[in-house]
């Protein structure tokens, strides 16, 4: 895939994954996600019940000190059972705050667990069009706002109700007139507060979106690094990540505005509810209806009732920033993926063959058919080239055959059944696959030379080295097997990379290798040798190899010519240099046959 003109880039924008979750679906999958801690839930919030229950014991207290002080008592036992109440809420509050937490840090555990496995299992179309720095946003930033959600603003709004409502029933017994005066009061602030909600959610979903803008322009420099700083491009690149970071900037300002709207509310809850309680309680005590002791003790239960009030808008506004996470995690959910396999082993066995019947093909409905009634046969056993110019859709055939794509039209066969009825795990095992541009994966040598076959031996591993011509490298470096290969495996040469991903695709021990212009990076010595490698496994397997150097499929059993989509000629290279027009061109162009 990605030869230049075959692949589904084009040069286009990747299109933002689409949802359309409005807020009680974002409050539903929130729940989805607590559901199955319920019980560990339901634990901590009881212990913040008794830790509440210990805490509004303080109030009562206060008012046997004051009692006791005015009538000349004793004040020792009300001031240790003070202490206590204090001591041991404190206690068991921090016990079910604890287990709160922890069950926040599973959730979000389980959550990107579950996301990493959902995008490693989406389809190649679907990431073709995505960007990875917005994937991995969704991964880590997303993720660790809901774990700010299922710890901090989950805890606390679980404490904050038992402690309001334990404050409230306190409350009612002392004096019920206050605390109607009180809720009067809070009602109107929490009214607000629901007005305020929606916002922050949306605010919030914008802010989070940017910000994986920003991130996929930061990965989209990071990954052509090398060309930005030989295009001297870092200023233009700096500006476009730059632009993406103030856009981050602004709808994180809105954000905060808003939240800090909804904290002007709570705050102005408890001044309100605090002159209203103040100023009618303080009446009742001048006219004889009320002790002064018991206007005291209401006074401190008002803070044990509006205090949660402020943690509960906190909480929620918090929430709001899940809930636009969870909706940005469940976008990734809304796409398609190839459906689970068993881990791919080797698969050895007879060689397979391919056929090709009919296939129309395209990347999209947006797209223009990159296939038009392709029909060929690749026979089990021994060596089949494709060959023609770039952009005739030679490395879509590999795509199809790995099943990265469906075709539109026609039908595929391997080893003589459709390719639809191959469970997906067992199709892939049976190929190797050598890209044209020969990933290397960040680890050592040998983790990449066994990433597709981890149950090779090391007779294995030394056998496929000196097939690719490797051992000589690997004695050279450092820590032999073990020594790490860098980024992307920059610290290895295009051909040394070519030839690791030939030596990993012949070590998974394929019924159908495909190599797409697997030499290309490779000087005349070490074409010459992989040429020859080639050859001897075509014995043993099935080969089909894309190339654009002719040279380098000259003795293959069968040449498939292939132009703009189209199958226009097969045969033997001396059969096509009499027949087809376009491959004698071709191979005058490269010196094989005179002009």
């Amino acid at each position: 895939m990605g030869m230049e003109g075959d692949g589904p880039d084009g040069g286009r924008p990747a299109p933002r994954p689409k949802a359309s979750l409005g807020e009680r679906a974002s409050w539903r999958l929130l729940l989805d996600q607590v559901r199955p801690h319920r019980r560990v839930l339901l634990l901590g919030g009881l212990l913040s019940l008794v830790g509440s229950l210990a805490g509004l014991a303080m109030p009562v207290m206060a008012k046997r000190v004051i009692d006791a002080f005015g009538a000349g008592g004793a004040l020792a036992g009300p001031v240790l059972g003070l202490s206590a109440a204090v001591l041991v809420g404190a206690l068991i509050s921090a016990a079910g705050r604890f287990l709160l937490e922890r069950m926040g840090e599973t959730i979000v555990l389980d959550s990107r667990r579950g996301l990493v496995d959902r995008i490693l299992r989406l389809t190649v179309s679907d990431v073709d069009r995505l960007k990875p720095g917005d994937l991995l946003s969704r991964v880590s930033s997303d993720t660790t706002l809901l774990r700010a959600v299922c710890t901090d603003a989950l805890a606390s709004l679980v404490g904050a109700v038992f402690m309001f409502l334990g404050a409230a029933v306190m409350m009612a017994i002392m004096d019920g007139l206050l605390l109607g005066v009180t809720l009067a009061v809070v009602g109107l602030v929490a009214v607000m507060g629901a007005a305020i909600a929606p916002r922050i959610r949306r605010a919030s979903l914008q802010a989070q979106v940017a910000l994986g803008e920003m991130s996929s322009g930061l990965d989209r420099a990071l990954q052509a690094f090398r060309t930005v700083k030989a295009s001297g491009a870092e200023a233009r690149e700096t500006a476009v990540v730059g632009a993406a970071a103030v856009e981050a900037r602004d709808r994180g300002v809105t954000a905060a505005a808003w939240t800090s709207l909804a904290g002007i509310g709570a705050w102005m809850s408890v001044q309100l509810a605090f002159l209203a309680v103040l100023g009618v309680g303080g009446a009742r005590v001048a006219s004889g209806e009320m002790e002064i002791s018991t206007l005291i003790a209401f006074l401190l239960y008002l803070f044990y009732l509006v205090s949660p009030i402020g943690q509960i808008i906190q909480s929620l506004t918090q929430i709001q920033n899940g809930l636009a996470a969870v909706t940005r995690i469940q976008e990734i959910a809304m796409l398609r993926t190839e459906p689970a396999a068993a881990p791919v082993a080797r698969a050895g066995g007879e060689p397979v063959g391919v056929t090709f019947s009919g296939v129309v093909f395209r990347y999209g409905e947006d797209r223009p058919v990159v296939h038009h009634d392709v029909t060929f046969e690749v026979p089990a056993g021994g060596m089949t080239a494709l060959v023609g110019p770039s952009g005739a859709g030679k490395s879509t055939v590999f795509g199809l055959i790995e099943r990265f794509y469906e075709p539109q039209e026609g039908a595929i066969t391997v080893g003589g059944r459709d390719i639809r009825d191959w469970p997906l795990g067992e199709l892939r095992a049976m190929l190797g696959y050598v890209e044209q541009d020969a990933p290397v994966l960040a680890g050592t040598f040998r983790e990449n030379l066994v990433f597709g076959a981890p149950g090779a031996t090391d007779e294995e591993v030394a056998r496929a080295l000196a097939r690719t011509r490797l051992d000589d490298l690997v004695e050279r470096l450092p820590e032999g097997l073990e020594t790490p290969v860098g980024h992307r495996g920059i610290l290895l040469s295009g051909g040394e990379r070519q030839r690791v991903a030939i030596a990993r695709a012949l070590l998974r021990r394929p019924r159908l290798l495909l190599l797409d212009e697997a030499t290309s990076q490779l000087d005349a010595v070490n074409e010459m040798r992989l040429r020859e490698v080639v050859a001897e496994v075509a014995r043993e397997t099935t080969v089909l190899v894309i190339a654009h150097r002719l040279s380098t499929v000259t003795g293959a059993d069968r040449i498939v010519v292939m132009e703009a989509g189209r199958v226009r000629a097969w045969g033997t290279h001396d059969e096509l240099v009499a027949a087809d027009a376009l491959y004698r061109e071709l191979a005058a162009t490269q010196f094989l046959v005179s002009s």
